[in-house]
């Protein structure tokens, strides 16, 4: 399986350089995680940045079978940036590999049970209140297993994840003085 890696660029010049750059050192991913069916690189420039180091923003998001990682860096240049996000990324897939292929105690990897995300839809319309939709596959797993996914990707506020141990939807999120809480719906 090879992986396929999508370079996008905003408020910047994509170069000839920078792109194989990006295809050549992307694509090796693989080899840390051959579960890894796609990789997507996003390289913006943000003028108005309060600090030089933080013009350049290199976000690196993988998803392959049952596993989606996102890392963003900043630095003050491009390809700098891009090697500090590919440097995170690759950590993060170690602890992925050292959390998830010990098995889920049925016998079976955690990769068996989920089936590969779907990507982001676009919004349909820019005028409504709804700005994004994103559908993603639930794969059954308990709290700690959601803090951990929680962390690996990088959501810093909430996230949503199918409870196997009570067979439904919750809702973990990260509270002001660093600890966890679980929302737990009912239907009424």
């Amino acid at each position: 399986m090879s992986t396929t890696v999508v370079v996008k660029a905003r408020n910047m010049e994509l170069t000839q350089k920078l792109e194989d750059y990006v295809n050549k050192k992307a694509g090796r991913l693989e080899k840390f995680l051959p579960l890894i069916e796609e990789a997507v690189v996003e390289l913006a420039h943000h003028k108005s940045a309060r600090s030089a180091s933080d013009r350049h923003v290199a976000q690196i998001t993988v998803r392959g079978k049952g596993v989606t990682l996102r890392t963003e860096e900043r630095a003050d240049e491009a390809l700098a940036a891009f090697d500090a996000a590919l440097d995170h990324l690759q950590r993060q897939i170690e602890r992925y590999k050292g959390k998830h292929y010990h098995g889920r105690g049925d016998g079976r990897p955690s990769a068996e049970v989920a089936e590969s995300a779907e990507p982001a839809e676009p919004a349909e319309d820019r005028r409504g209140v709804i700005a994004r939709r994103k559908k993603f596959v639930l794969v059954p797993m308990n709290v700690e297993e959601a803090i951990e996914q929680m962390k690996l990707l990088a959501h810093n506020n909430f996230f949503v994840f199918y409870n196997g141990g009570t067979n439904n939807i919750n809702v973990l999120y990260r509270r002001r003085d660093g600890t966890y809480g679980l929302i737990e719906p009912e239907l009424g």
